[in-house]
């Protein structure tokens, strides 16, 4: 099957409202150059030294995890940060840190055959830059190739099937979906800026095995002179792991909520009109939902007349809209197109406890 190539065009009209025409033409009628974009392949960004699929760093570049991952149709992710040579991040107790003109964040989504053995028979698909430039983050998509050897800027996005063996031992399979540059700014908008995500404090307060020795980002970052104006450890919060078994319910529950959702719904978020606010830190029980009436009622709603009702979870529009797949329904709207069975679980064992 041949690819399109769709065109947004601005077109003016004399009200001065701006509108985009939509064009669409064969591939071999058009040629796109998109090195004012960002480079045509990632081996010319110079993130990883011998086997590219290995994605081993190279100098300068230092990996990272969050405590609490957003959950992508199961796939697995390995991060990445490059930080300008002699630049360094400036703290933020609440907030993402504030990186320097240069930075780089790396992502890269990627599928184990058997989830049993995570480091074997990987299938990398896609890598996500975040890229800072002049103060303002772009966001680039790459997909890789089938021989694992490269990874080519897709701007357009796209679908790869793919399947892996689950924990249980069953068969899975997902049409995994890589966004388009627009579709990164569903969730990365803040206000009228796209921001990154994950790299928060709370988020990056645990542990990491580099390959000198196993310690605390943080801590890491700031003796190698990434990171400026970090407190004593001790003050700085955690998000829990809301896989983490040990952990009390409501924490991990809100852990969950804070990143597949919170993105959004939070005060300067894209979903801030619906009131409904999910960070791990809000305290209003009904910004949390609790009691709390939809702002507008529709099929989203799946007729239910509450965010949260304590100890009911199939009254609760917040878990009838993560436990669906429909398009106009699920919650989040981006990113996943499978219900996260234990994420999903989860909060329904938060709502049926919650008093």
């Amino acid at each position: 099957m041949k690819r399109i190539i769709i065109l947004l065009l601005p077109v003016f009209f004399s009200c001065a409202e701006k509108k985009q025409e939509i064009i669409v033409l064969p591939e071999e009628q058009v040629q796109v150059d998109l090195s004012a974009i960002g480079k045509a392949k990632l081996s010319e960004y110079g993130f990883f030294t011998g086997d590219m699929k290995m994605l081993t760093p190279a100098e300068g570049v230092v990996p990272y995890t969050l405590n609490a991952p957003l959950f992508s149709d199961y796939a697995f992710k390995k991060r990445f940060v490059k930080i300008p040579k002699d630049k360094t991040v400036a703290y933020h107790a609440d907030d993402v840190f504030n990186f320097p003109e240069g930075t780089i964040l790396i992502k890269n989504f990627y599928y184990p055959a058997d989830f049993n053995k995570p480091e074997e028979n990987i299938r990398l698909l896609e890598t996500r830059l975040l890229i800072n430039e002049a103060g303002t983050w772009k966001a680039l998509p790459y997909t890789w190739n089938d021989e694992q050897t490269e990874a080519y800027l897709d701007v357009a996005g796209k679908t790869i099937p793919v399947s892996w063996k689950q924990d249980d031992g069953q068969i899975r399979q997902v049409n995994y979906s890589v966004p388009n540059m627009n579709q990164c700014k569903g969730c990365h908008l803040r206000g009228d800026k796209v921001t990154p995500i994950g790299p928060v404090a709370r988020q990056l307060n645990g542990d990491y095995p580099f390959a000198e020795v196993k310690q605390n980002q943080l801590l890491y970052w700031q003796s190698h002179g990434l990171l400026d104006g970090l407190p004593d450890i001790g003050q700085v919060s955690r998000l829990a792991s809301y896989e983490d078994q040990c952990v009390q319910v409501n924490e991990r529950a809100r852990a969950w909520l804070e990143i597949n959702c919170a993105h959004c719904h939070r005060a300067d978020g894209p979903a801030k009109n619906s009131g409904l606010h999910l960070l791990a830190s809000e305290t209003n029980p009904s910004r949390l939902g609790i009691g709390k009436a939809p702002i507008a009622a529709g099929k989203g709603s799946g007729g239910l007349s509450f965010g949260i009702v304590p100890g009911k979870p199939d009254q609760s529009i917040l878990q009838f809209r993560i436990e669906s797949t429909h398009p106009g329904i699920m919650m989040p709207e981006l990113g996943r197109s499978v219900i996260h069975d234990e994420g999903v679980a989860l909060v329904r064992q938060w709502i049926t406890e919650m008093k």
